[in-house]
């Protein structure tokens, strides 16, 4: 081992269950909104709900299960979008000591079946009647279950009904048996290759991580005096967003339900709701970013945004120099220069995300480094976080006073990383799974001595600080040998305005290549605004001429970052993106790199072919990108 990082001790341990904050924050606090909801989809007014009003609903609905006959440690799938009713019922389930399995509403027949059968559910909530029609084509393979509920089509008011009968103590005695290290979750895994694996998850499991950053960091989630509160559009089904909610109701966030995750209705409901921190995945910032960018430019101001981004950016830097005791910070100029761009460009851009966000956190994957310096900058700290759903989420947090953007941070206190030899990311501690659901061989090989053996790749520097790398099973091994790590330039592509996805091929090729999809918004505004003249079929060629070599310059940015060996030497744009639907993206937006090797094989077969036709030269070594290597057909 190598590269090891040890964290300050642990906070209070968890004594019950993840329904007690429900019935406690009505306790101590029954007046405080601690969720807002709107009586219509789309709607700009929020109507608060208390904590003493979420905790009768909780208590209803726990009592309906109880008359269904949902017992101590029954699992019941929670098959829908993020929105209210899952805070709901995730709870009321828990209160009675049941097993809560998220699954994506997106998911396939086949998708719901493996995850019902597997868990052994005898119960599932669905959303609409889709989720109905779904569960009900695989029924006949599930011989557990038994009840299957439909929020939209008044579930939970059902629930509540069925109840009545049930005495508050029953509810309020199963509640006070639920121990810590009982399992609250079964999250399964995104299945980027394979079968999903169910990952038991305790409820202390699930509450180290909220209760920790809660601790440590939750004072700094809104504003000096004032309420934090978050927006939660990311699935339920991911432990990210399942963190999202714990840490809302743990800390008692106000938290609104986005389930729409289009870029209109986002826009709207963050302008509406007004949140003072965000939680999201890279893809989100960057496509704030590229909307930013994209409605500047079609303002006719392009250029200023574009020197406003490069200030914050420049003044973040110049910052973070300063607090990590590298340099004395922003220049007179830099912070006149930084100063004017926030009375006429920065505080604009606050205002679309609602006006209050102080800070944010991405997950999921890693977080450019330029990007982040930007946000910082332009007043919106965003923090780039670590964790799995083997580890119910968060395991790092940037250090106060001490954040290191193009990092995840530290360890959170009571957790343990090393970095292995083969630079493989172990962890120990308070957050991690019990096990796999029925693999006792997976489990074996992912705990290893007491530390959880990630499949992530990263390094920890001299003051303990993480950066993640890649996932093992995703490295590329070219027919001359060379070793690449494709996330590092999958994520400078998209950096570009006119990229929306990138995946780097290259397994026992000759050299490096990549499929680019492209944003079809940006698309559309960058043709308007090339605007060349000439007829019909003359002006599309040399519109398509004008963009390949366009993206061949995000090509060529990206390879500046890497070595010669590593760098993408052909690329194909692909004629629609990646989604849920077609099976190459998972439910928590993860690139299925073999099925995307497998659907575009020919492709694939056809990019190298054209390679292998286009003249060559010798070249030495340590040359520039060359752009005879494009192949973009």
């Amino acid at each position: 081992m190598r590269d090891f990082a040890l964290a300050p001790p642990a906070a209070p341990p968890l004594t019950g269950g993840l329904a007690d904050s429900v019935f406690g924050n009505a306790e101590t606090h029954p007046g405080l909104p601690v969720v807002a909801r709107r009586p219509d989809p789309g709607s700009p007014v929020w109507e608060p709900v208390t904590a003493a009003q979420l905790r009768d609903e909780v208590a209803g609905a726990a009592k309906g299960f109880v008359a269904a006959g949902i017992a101590p440690g029954h699992r019941v799938a929670i098959m829908a979008r993020t929105r209210y009713e899952w805070t709901v019922l995730s709870h009321a389930l828990w209160a009675v000591g049941a097993e809560v399995v998220p699954v994506h509403p997106a998911s396939s027949r086949d998708q719901v079946e493996w995850i019902l059968r597997d868990a052994g559910c005898v119960g599932v909530v669905v959303e609409d009647e889709q989720g109905i029609m779904t569960v009900g084509s695989v029924c006949a393979a599930l011989p557990l279950l038994r009840h299957v509920w439909q929020i939209d089509d008044g579930a939970l008011q059902r629930l509540m009904d069925q109840g009545t009968a049930v005495s508050p103590a029953t509810v309020d005695s199963l509640r006070r048996i639920v121990g810590p290290d009982a399992t609250a979750v079964i999250a399964y895994t995104s299945g980027t290759s394979g079968r999903p694996l169910g990952c038991a998850l305790s409820h202390r499991a699930l509450a180290a991580p909220c209760d920790v950053l809660l601790a440590g960091w939750g004072h700094t989630a809104a504003p000096p005096g004032e309420q934090p509160s978050v927006l939660a559009f990311l699935p339920f089904s991911h432990v990210y967003g399942l963190m999202i909610q714990g840490l809302c109701i743990r800390g008692r966030f106000l938290l609104g339900h986005e389930p729409d995750m289009s870029e209109a209705a986002l826009a709207s409901a963050l302008r509406s709701f007004k949140p003072t921190y965000l939680y999201a995945v890279p893809s989100v910032y960057e496509k704030i970013y590229k909307t930013f960018l994209r409605t500047s430019q079609q303002a006719g101001r392009g250029t200023l945004f574009e020197k406003a981004a490069q200030v914050a950016r420049d003044f973040a830097a110049a910052e973070e120099r300063r607090r990590l005791g590298r340099g004395p910070g922003p220049g007179l100029d830099l912070r006149l220069q930084h100063a004017l761009y926030e009375r006429t460009v920065y505080r604009r851009l606050r205002a679309v995300l609602g006006g209050r966000v102080v800070r944010g956190t991405s997950g999921g994957s890693p977080l450019n480094r330029d990007l982040a310096l930007f946000y910082e900058g332009i007043g919106v700290f965003v923090h780039d976080g670590y964790g799995l759903t083997e580890t119910a989420g968060g395991i790092t947090m940037q250090p106060l006073g001490r954040e290191k953007s193009g990092t995840v941070g530290k360890a959170l206190p009571g957790t343990e990383i090393r970095v292995a030899d083969d630079g493989e990311i172990l962890v120990r501690g308070p957050s991690v799974f019990q096990g796999y659901v029925g693999d006792e061989a997976a489990t074996r090989a992912a705990l290893r001595g007491g530390w959880l053996a990630t499949g992530d790749l990263g390094r920890l520097d001299t003051e303990g600080y993480l950066t993640i790398t890649g996932r093992k099973k995703d490295v590329i091994i070219t027919s001359g040998g060379t070793s690449v790590a494709p996330a590092p330039l999958e994520q400078r592509l998209r950096m570009h305005p006119l990229v929306h996805q990138a995946v780097v091929v290259g397994d026992n090729r000759p050299c490096v290549g990549a499929l680019i999809t492209l944003d079809p918004q940006f698309v559309a505004h960058w043709r308007a605004a090339l605007a060349l003249p000439g007829d019909a079929p003359g002006r599309e060629a040399r519109e398509e001429n004008a963009l390949r070599e366009e993206i061949a310059r995000a090509v060529a940015a990206a390879n500046s970052t890497v070595s010669r060996a590593e760098s993408i030497r052909v690329f194909r744009i692909l004629p629609e993106p990646f989604d849920v639907a077609s099976g190459l993206l998972t439910p928590s937006m993860k690139l299925r790199r073999d099925a995307i090797v497998e659907r575009y094989a020919a492709e694939i077969d056809a990019m190298y072919r054209a390679r292998g036709r286009v003249p060559r030269r010798p070249v030495p070594d340590d040359a520039a990108w060359d752009d005879s290597d494009d192949v973009f057909r």
